[in-house]
């Protein structure tokens, strides 16, 4: 796993329509927000063309496709995703054992042909717009780390249950962060920044409190003045 993160941060969300609306994003926020988050929408416009604009601009990529397939396919996906340089990706933890342990062989040998770091390997326990019990989310993290993944996502209730009960060093991603004067959107189970790293996320995953804000910029530097 790479080095310990030792500080929260925020990942904006791009969950926009065009690759010119991203890019006008990320002009404005970073290097204020460093790791911008690419789901389905814009990569299945854009495809790697989105990862090759944010890299220009300096940031990192958290690909957010959620992998789930029969264990080929998706170390086939994750290979891709090395060779893209990307920070992190996801894959759904309910694919299964043969699954995650592809994955992470995979990650790891396309890392070596290539001799770069290879992406954290993030596993989806329950969508946080989903309800869900703590410990069903506890019983799929437990299986993702023991499979090898770096960490999982999860909502800031179940965050400080993880903490408390897996005994070692992960990485959790938490989204549907939203402020107090902010309703829920499609998410069940939401947080703000400050609940969130009480509980003990890393990754704060943030996208229209910010993208349909008034001012995206002073929004971003009230959340951040939360860390």
């Amino acid at each position: 796993m790479k080095k310990m993160v030792t500080k929260a941060e925020i990942i904006l969300a791009l969950d926009v329509d065009t690759i010119e609306g991203a890019a006008d994003f990320v002009d404005k926020l970073y290097p204020k927000i460093k790791i911008f988050k690419v789901g389905s929408q814009l990569f299945t416009a854009y495809g790697p063309k989105i990862i090759e604009m944010l890299h220009r601009k300096g940031a990192e990529v958290f690909l957010d496709l959620k992998y789930f397939d029969i264990p080929n396919t998706v170390s086939g996906a994750v290979e891709a995703a090395v060779r893209l340089k990307v920070k992190m990706l996801t894959l759904h933890i309910s694919g299964g054992q043969e699954m995650l342990e592809a994955a992470v062989a995979a990650a790891r040998h396309q890392a070596k042909v290539l001799k770069i770091a290879r992406p954290w390997l993030i596993g989806v326990t329950v969508l946080t717009s989903q309800a869900a019990k703590a410990g069903k989310v506890l019983a799929l993290a437990e299986q993702g780390i023991a499979c090898g993944l770096d960490g999982v996502v999860c909502s800031a209730q179940e965050a400080i249950v993880l903490r408390r009960e897996i005994r070692k060093n992960f990485v959790m991603v938490t989204p549907g962060i939203r402020p107090d004067n902010w309703g829920k959107d499609d998410q069940k189970r939401t947080a703000t920044v400050s609940e969130a790293i009480n509980a003990g996320s890393n990754f704060l995953v943030i996208g229209r409190p910010i993208l349909k804000a008034a001012d995206p910029i002073t929004k971003t530097e009230e959340l951040l003045g939360d860390l």
